[in-house]
């Protein structure tokens, strides 16, 4: 399959940027790709079953950063957790208008509009949450990608006893859908330049959405959410927002930035906090991105820094394994099911010794039970 077709499936499935002469060309070769049941993301691997809920927060206190005429930041929210019981009604994976908006946005005029609003997923809508307090992480995706493309590790984050909050960036992906129908599409891919000013802002913008979401969380789930066991991660530049966020909320105790280029930098002046770095061995090894290896002496605290061998940029994502079932090559070496295991098992032993105090010797000799993947700090 030609490398083209493959860039434009990842269009397709989260509107990542296509020319319209891929589409023009490739657009019946990925038509004819549409699985004949519906996408799924692979079980979550814990023991628990999940429950997920979405949340409309609307944070008074300041205008839209984006569109500073909305006097109100309006943010939606997915929330994962272990339910009380197993069974109920699956939660959908995103909306119908979010997913037609997706595909239009990726010029796929030839895949039914409704393709990503199928996706199967393992969590029961509104379930019940179990009974006691949960350490909690907050996940912040990628530039211009929705939240949903982190449900994978939602999910199984959710299913060994963590609380998930996984955040959709109002105006910085190309659809949200809120409750009374209205959609929001993304402003922020239309500011030119994207310098290192325009990401700076990204990423206190980012830090200002964790601060009001944790903030919202602990007043309305205060029985479900450990307040002194609560983390960050993200990928791409929702990664590299983490070491905004930290620095900013003393709440949040570790963080980690998964493949994102480090556009908000660690500052001199040091952080103290565990962090880990997890990327792709292509363009995440030492010498090849000049900004992880400078954040990598400034991390004073616990720290470590994995490269994955055979995965490209969206290997640590939902898009990876979607496309795999789409039968399309999305340049990585590595099968998306296992680039998806592997991430999961290295995020999990984090957030594992961190908030649950759990030693973890996988994060010591990650190539032990993953061949693939190398520690190089």
């Amino acid at each position: 399959m030609s490398h083209r077709i493959g860039r434009l499936a990842l269009a397709v499935l989260l509107a990542l940027p296509a020319a319209a002469s891929w589409a023009s060309t490739s657009e019946a070769a990925v038509r004819n790709r549409v699985p004949a049941s519906a996408p799924y993301i692979p079980q979550p691997t814990g023991k628990l079953p999940v429950g997920m809920t979405s949340l409309h927060l609307e944070d008074t206190s300041r205008s839209d950063p984006w569109v500073p005429s909305v006097k109100a930041r309006e943010l939606m929210v997915s929330l994962w957790y272990p339910a009380a019981k197993a069974g109920g009604v699956r939660a959908p994976y995103m909306t119908v208008k979010e997913s037609e908006l997706t595909l239009r946005e990726a010029g796929a005029s030839g895949v039914p509009g409704d393709l990503l609003s199928k996706t199967r997923i393992d969590a029961v809508k509104d379930a019940r949450p179990a009974k006691g307090r949960l350490p909690l992480v907050v996940l912040s995706p990628g530039f211009t990608k929705p939240r949903y493309s982190l449900t994978g590790l939602a999910e199984d984050l959710a299913s060994r006893g963590y609380a998930v909050a996984v955040i959709g960036h109002t105006y910085e992906n190309v659809a949200t859908s809120f409750p009374d129908g209205r959609v929001a599409e993304c402003v922020a891919c239309k500011v030119e330049p994207k310098n290192p000013a325009f990401w700076a802002k990204v990423g206190q913008i980012r830090a200002a959405d964790v601060t009001f979401v944790l903030d919202s969380l602990l007043a309305k789930y205060s029985k479900l959410i450990d307040r002194s066991r609560i983390a960050m991660g993200g990928h791409s530049v929702g990664g590299a927002s983490s070491v905004a966020a930290l620095l900013k909320d003393s709440r949040l105790r570790a963080g980690m930035n998964i493949d994102g280029t480090a556009v908000v930098p660690v500052p001199s002046g040091g952080l103290a906090k565990p962090y880990l770095l997890l990327g792709s061995e292509a363009k995440h090894s030492p010498g090849k991105d000049p900004s992880w290896d400078q954040s990598w002496p400034n991390l004073t605290g616990w720290k470590r820094w994995f490269v994955v061998t055979g995965t490209e940029h969206a290997s640590f994502t939902d898009i990876s394994v979607l496309s795999e079932q789409l039968g399309i090559d999305d340049g990585a070496d590595l099968p998306a099911t296992r680039s998806l295991e592997i991430t999961r098992g290295i995020v999990a032993a984090f957030y594992d010794l961190h908030l649950r105090r759990k030693p973890q010797p996988l994060l010591d000799d990650p190539a032990s039970r993953y061949p693939e993947v190398k520690s190089v700090g």
